[in-house]
């Protein structure tokens, strides 16, 4: 059975990339939210981002469970009920839709963005739904996703809203997230003190391996004035 979910998903065709891509994801990242970003959708949030194209980004917060199994989104569709852990809120943009992050060697379908080594983001439905019904706790679940325009991210980060710290594919699937942000806070103060951070932040954020995706318009993130 198909859920409705899944034809909201499709809804991203115009804005991430129509195949798979398989390039070279050492462009990935670990944005760690500074205390100074004070918008209520980043506050206190640890994302996984990557390059697309044009110096754009797109990511997912992964330190925001929200309570909710996908058993209980979706009650009639009895594979959701083997999936262990609870959707997370993935970001702002099309939280109408439901996202996965998924460990594995090869693409999982069409339109899906390769995170790291062995670390995807599937984006269209029909991908999520095989997901589910065949390796369902190889993921984890997102409504919503977050996207940077052109340079903005490089923008934030200048602006010391975002730490920036080498990627980790085990902190995707942390069983204790409420202390991640804490955590890899102090990390990144600690790093900033060795003052190599900025210097990292900058050659990451200005990585950008994959050539095609258009991605959408959406307000920028807020910050404490001063």
């Amino acid at each position: 059975m198909r859920r409705s979910w899944m034809l909201l998903a499709l809804g991203l065709a115009p804005l991430l990339p129509a195949h798979s891509q398989e390039g070279d994801p050492a462009g990935a990242l670990t944005l760690v939210a500074s205390p100074r970003l004070v918008d209520p959708d980043y506050r206190g949030t640890v994302l996984l981002a990557v390059p697309i194209d044009n110096a754009r980004h797109v990511g997912v917060i992964i330190n925001r469970p929200t309570g909710r199994s996908l058993a209980s989104l979706f009650p009639q569709h009895a594979p959701s009920k083997s999936v262990r852990d609870p959707v997370y809120f993935g970001g702002p943009m099309l939280r109408q839709a439901i996202f996965a992050v998924v460990r594995t060697d090869h693409t999982p379908g069409t339109g899906s963005i390769r995170m790291m080594k062995e670390l995807f983001l599937a984006t269209q439905g029909a991908v999520v739904d095989h997901i589910i019904e065949q390796t369902p706790n190889d993921a984890r679940y997102y409504v919503g996703y977050v996207v940077w325009r052109p340079g903005e991210l490089r923008q934030e980060v200048d602006r010391g809203l975002w730490y920036v710290l080498e990627p980790d594919p085990d902190l995707v699937f942390r069983k204790d997230p409420e202390s991640l942000w804490e955590e890899l806070l102090r990390r990144a103060r600690a790093v900033t003190a060795q003052g190599a951070s900025a210097r990292r932040a900058l050659a990451l954020v200005r990585h950008n391996p994959h050539p095609r995706a258009p991605a959408p318009e959406r307000p920028e993130r807020g910050d404490r004035p001063g």
